[in-house]
C-alpha cells in the first residue's frame, strides 16, 4: 500500500522505498479542481501555467494512487431531502463486519470509526424521512453485531465539505478559476438555491458522476447505450439541478490536516446563522449544521494535530457567544467518505457505492 508524503519537488513520483511524493504542483492541481471540479484541462492550464496534457497526466497519476478524486453526491439539503447522522454501537469483535455492512448501503454516504461514546458514526441521505424510517433503519437492524443506534436529523446545512480548500493558489488564480467554473460549482446549500426535480431517465447519470465527477457525456452515453446528444442535454440538466454536491477530495493523511474532530454543541435559538458565519472564517471547517437531538448544532473540522483541539475549542467559544460545547469526538478512521471506500491510510480504494446504482444496466 502506497503512502503519500508532501514534497516541494516539482513532480509527483514514486521513490525507491515505494512512497509517493506529492509535489506543490500536485497540490495546486487539486486546489484548482476543488474550486472548479469539471474545468477543462486547457482552461485549467491557462490559469496554472501548465500544459493541458501535463495536467491530465498528473491527475491520472493522482487518481491511480488514490491520492485525489472528484465525485458528486446527493446534497442532502433538509429543504429537499433527509440527512441523518447516526451513531452506532456494536459488538467489539464484530466491528469490522458491521463497518463493512453499513458501508455497502448506498444511503450511508460516510462511515467513520469514533474514539468515544459510539463505535461508528454514519451520515445517511435519503429522499425523505419516510424512506429513512422504512427502508434504511430496518436494514441497520438486520446487521449482525449492531447493538444500538441513535439518530440526529439535520435541519439546516451551513457548511459542507465541497467548500473546504487547500488554499495553495494565489487569490488571482482562485478568482480566475471561479470565473471559469460551471453551474455544478455553485453553493448547493445556499438559502436561495432551488433543487430542480430530475426525471428518472436522468438519475442513471448520477452513479457515473459519483465515480468520476469529471465524467463526460460521451463516456456516459457509451456506458448507457444512449444517444450522445441526448445525454449531453441530460447531463447539463443534472449539473444545474443543485441536487448534487461536486467536490475534489484529497486523501486526508496527506492534506496537512490528518485529524478529524466533530463537536456537538448547543447554540442559542436564533444565533445559528451567525455562528455558521463565524465558523466559515476558520479554514479548518468541513461541515456545520443545525440538528435535532441531544444537541442542536454540530461542526466537523480537519486539524493538524490533537494539540489543536483545545485551541480550536477556545476559538469557537470566542467567536460564538453563548455556545455550549457538549462533546468532542475524534475520528480514528474513515472507512467511507461521500460514497468512496477508503484504505486505512485514507487513500481511495477505487470502489464507489453510488446512489441510484440500481438504475444502471447490468454489468456496469
Amino acid at each position: 500500500m502506497h503512502r503519500l508524503v508532501l514534497s516541494s519537488r516539482k513532480h509527483a513520483r514514486f521513490c525507491k522505498n515505494g512512497l509517493m511524493e506529492l509535489s506543490e504542483e500536485d497540490l495546486r492541481l487539486v486546489n484548482a479542481l476543488q474550486i472548479s471540479p469539471r474545468i477543462s484541462w486547457s482552461d485549467a492550464g491557462e490559469v496554472l501555467g501548465v500544459h493541458a496534457t501535463t495536467l491530465a497526466s498528473r491527475w491520472e497519476r493522482l487518481r491511480g494512487a488514490g491520492a485525489a478524486w472528484t465525485t458528486a453526491h446527493l446534497m442532502g439539503d433538509p429543504k429537499d431531502m433527509c440527512l441523518a447522522m447516526v451513531d452506532i454501537d456494536c459488538e467489539m469483535h464484530l466491528r469490522p463486519d458491521v463497518t463493512s455492512a453499513v458501508a455497502r448501503l448506498p444511503e450511508v454516504i460516510t462511515v467513520e470509526e469514533a474514539a468515544s461514546n459510539r463505535d461508528l458514526t454514519l451520515t445517511v441521505i435519503t429522499q425523505d424521512l419516510g424512506q429513512f424510517s422504512t427502508q434504511v433503519l430496518p436494514k441497520l437492524k438486520e446487521i449482525r453485531g449492531l447493538t444500538k443506534y441513535h439518530t440526529a436529523l439535520c435541519t439546516r446545512i451551513h457548511t459542507s465539505g465541497y467548500a473546504w480548500r487547500l488554499n495553495v493558489l494565489t487569490k488571482a488564480e482562485q478568482q480566475a478559476l471561479k470565473a471559469l467554473a460551471g453551474p455544478e460549482s455553485a453553493n448547493p446549500s445556499a438559502h436561495d438555491a432551488m433543487v430542480l426535480p430530475l426525471p428518472e431517465s436522468h438519475l442513471a447519470i448520477i452513479p457515473f458522476l459519483a465515480r468520476d465527477g469529471r465524467a463526460t457525456a460521451a463516456e456516459i452515453a457509451r456506458a448507457l447505450g444512449r444517444n450522445p446528444a441526448t445525454v449531453q442535454r441530460q447531463l447539463g440538466r443534472v449539473l444545474s439541478s443543485r441536487m448534487l454536491s461536486f467536490r475534489c477530495e484529497i486523501a486526508q493523511q496527506f492534506s496537512g490536516f490528518p485529524i478529524t474532530v466533530q463537536w456537538f454543541a448547543n447554540v442559542p435559538a436564533g444565533e445559528h446563522e451567525a455562528a455558521a458565519t463565524e465558523l466559515r472564517a476558520i479554514r479548518n471547517i468541513r461541515f456545520s449544521a443545525s440538528t435535532t437531538g441531544r444537541t442542536n448544532f454540530t461542526m466537523i473540522m480537519w486539524l493538524r494535530s490533537l494539540a489543536d483541539v483545545m485551541e480550536m475549542e477556545l476559538t469557537i467559544q470566542q467567536r460564538i457567544p453563548g455556545v455550549q460545547l457538549v462533546e468532542s469526538v475524534v475520528m480514528l478512521n474513515t472507512a467511507k467518505r461521500v460514497g468512496w471506500m477508503l484504505n486505512p491510510d485514507s487513500t481511495a480504494t477505487g470502489t464507489v457505492v453510488p446512489p441510484y446504482g440500481e438504475l444502471l444496466p447490468a454489468g456496469i
